[in-house]
């Protein structure tokens, strides 16, 4: 039976795509490497029956560092590598920080698979290399990063795309560009919102019919799969949008979410000339006082530029969704409902 590696694997896509490829029948066994360990309350019980059978084995990795002198790989089967290591929150980190661990992390990523002959790789990119734009993107949209996440991202794609140069016959690559990802333990951008319409501070800023890419984790990773095993596509490197088709709008999440609650909400609209400078007051005195709080500038000015992307490859291969933003949120209230 078939072997993969994970690496960033104890994250939030990691975990669920461990699931998936086990869940497949396709792989006997599932190794997690990252800086750090299952986390015990989002994703442990998720993971703990195949860690205590054997069939997911973590270990600790740090991708900014040779990966040869870190693990010592025996398994020859292993037939896919996942490579989800990345520095990603935005605001959160220095630009070098994007840099140093999203591009030192792909080159010792191909490198450890050359070494040990896997030519199997699925690489999550991001949106972000598109910038924002009200105009809707495809995958033959030309990337225009305007921030260093982006930026680090674009010049990964590169360096998995060289790797497969190298053997053009023989590798497969799949790049992913994932809208917003969420579902039960994300603790991302979709948890803030929930917890913001239902705590009632969520306000509108003249942006109800902005557009956010987004996709439910479990819908990302069996695309994902989806996608590299397809034997409909010939070429050897596959880069695919992935979001609901069309990407939700504001006002759509919000409704939806209400829904799934069974809770009625008046979500009262802000003008953004007054809660953006207010944003800056917030995030000091929270800074100053060590309270960690969801509001800054970085996240309010997000909040009213579309991440527009549409699922233009999926859409040509026919790929069949399994969930929608009502099904997918449903799904995750029924499966961590502490976190609704």
């Amino acid at each position: 039976m078939n072997v993969a590696a994970i690496f960033g694997g104890t994250g939030f896509i990691g975990t669920y795509f461990a699931l998936e490829l086990l869940q497949s029948k396709n792989y006997s066994k599932v190794y997690l490497f990252d800086i750090a360990p299952v986390c015990e309350k989002r994703f442990l019980p998720l993971l703990k029956p195949f860690l205590d059978n054997g069939k997911i084995i973590y270990q600790y990795c740090d991708v900014r560092k040779p990966i040869t002198e870190q693990i010592d790989n025996k398994e020859s089967n292993l037939n896919l590598i996942a490579n989800f290591a990345a520095i990603h929150r935005e605001p959160g980190h220095e630009p070098e920080e994007y840099y140093e661990t999203n591009l030192l992390g792909a080159e010792n990523v191909c490198e450890w698979a050359n070494n040990v002959s896997c030519k199997d790789i699925i690489f999550t990119s991001s949106i972000a290399p598109y910038g924002p734009s009200e105009t809707p993107k495809t995958e033959n949209s030309i990337p225009v990063p305007i921030s260093a996440y982006g930026g680090s991202k674009l010049a990964a794609e590169k360096i998995h795309i060289t790797w497969q140069h190298e053997d053009k016959a023989n590798k497969r690559l799949t790049i992913v560009r994932p809208g917003v990802v969420f579902g039960a333990g994300e603790g991302g951008n979709v948890s803030r919102l929930i917890k913001a319409v239902l705590g009632r501070y969520f306000f509108y800023m003249a942006n109800k019919n902005t557009r956010k890419a987004g996709t439910y984790v479990k819908e990302l990773c069996r695309a994902m799969l989806w996608v590299h095993d397809s034997t409909e596509d010939k070429n050897n490197v596959r880069l695919f949008n992935m979001s609901m088709n069309p990407g939700p709008s504001v006002e759509e999440y919000v409704n939806t979410i209400c829904e799934v609650a069974g809770i009625k909400r008046f979500v009262p609209s802000v003008p953004y000339a007054l809660l953006y400078p207010a944003s800056f007051v917030v995030d000091a005195l929270a800074r100053l006082l060590k309270i960690n709080q969801p509001i800054s500038p970085v996240r309010i000015r997000k909040l009213v530029k579309s991440n527009h992307i549409l699922p233009e490859y999926l859409e040509k291969q026919g790929y069949p969704y399994r969930y929608t933003l009502k099904s997918a949120l449903e799904d995750w209230k029924e499966q961590m409902p502490s976190e609704w």
